[in-house]
């Protein structure tokens, strides 16, 4: 159990992670303060184990959110990003971008993942974070996103995970924490296929992340005695779910591609 007092008073970092040493120099409070799910630099930091970021990469992050990891690509990579999301609105992303001082290299834009503002051939990479699976489960989605990505051009994302493809038939140590929207996740081998069958990419990478059911329920044992309403409920849920599941259907699948 983390020292969630001992975060409170100051003298300890409980987002302090082994495997994720550049994530471990981001303050805690600003991390959970804008966190909108399992730790968003946590899953960027175990993508760029596989993907490598070039410095100065023009980089479409879809699906940012509060552009943390907008924030972090830029401040870690010095890459020129575009912090692309639905939800949270361009200028409190903005507020948040001039404060962490990368406005030179992070563009807030407001958008919807099917009605994106780019060009054609815009980018170097796209990246998404705990986001894809909202948007792109259907079959023709990657046909449409890949046109943003210059020749060569790369994708890879994070996503929460069944690992076993259970169709209707929800696990009963699940199915008291169930919510319908968990239908998106699927495990590496149904991303796998799910982008190679377009023709459009060559999957150079799909795999789990090892232990990553333990961090997303560490991070909800921090963040569930720190947030309130229907935040702290989802955490709290969240956290009984990986307790009763153990690792046995739910982590989290990273899927690097490249551009065809």
């Amino acid at each position: 159990m983390w020292d969630i007092e001992g975060y409170r008073r100051g003298v300890d970092n409980p987002l302090h992670h082994p495997r994720y040493p550049r994530s471990n120099s981001y303050d805690a409070k600003w991390v959970l303060e804008n966190q909108m799910g399992p730790n968003a630099l946590w899953l960027l930091e175990s993508l760029t184990e596989i993907l490598p970021i070039p410095a100065e990469a023009k980089i479409l992050d879809l699906g940012c959110g509060r552009a943390m990891t907008s924030i972090f690509l830029a401040k870690e990579f010095g890459a020129q990003v575009w912090a692309t999301d639905l939800w949270i609105s361009k200028s409190e992303n903005q507020q948040r971008v001039d404060e962490a001082g990368v406005s030179a290299l992070v563009t807030p834009v407001h958008a919807e993942a099917h009605a994106l503002p780019f060009t054609n051939g815009q980018f170097d990479l796209v990246i998404s974070i705990d986001a894809y699976q909202y948007f792109g489960t259907a079959d023709l989605y990657l046909g449409y996103l890949v046109n943003f990505l210059g020749e060569g051009g790369r994708i890879g994302a994070v996503m929460p995970a069944m690992l076993t493809e259970v169709g209707s038939d929800v696990p009963e140590t699940l199915r008291p924490y169930w919510d319908w929207e968990f239908c998106c996740f699927h495990g590496p081998d149904w991303w796998r296929t799910h982008w190679a069958k377009t023709g459009k990419v060559t999957v150079d990478h799909a795999d789990t992340i090892e232990e990553g059911w333990r961090d997303w329920r560490r991070f909800d044992e921090i963040t569930a005695p720190l947030l309130d309403g229907w935040r702290a409920e989802a955490a709290v849920n969240s956290q009984a779910m990986l307790n009763a599941d153990k690792g046995k259907h739910l982590g989290f699948t990273r899927i690097v591609a490249t551009r065809k």
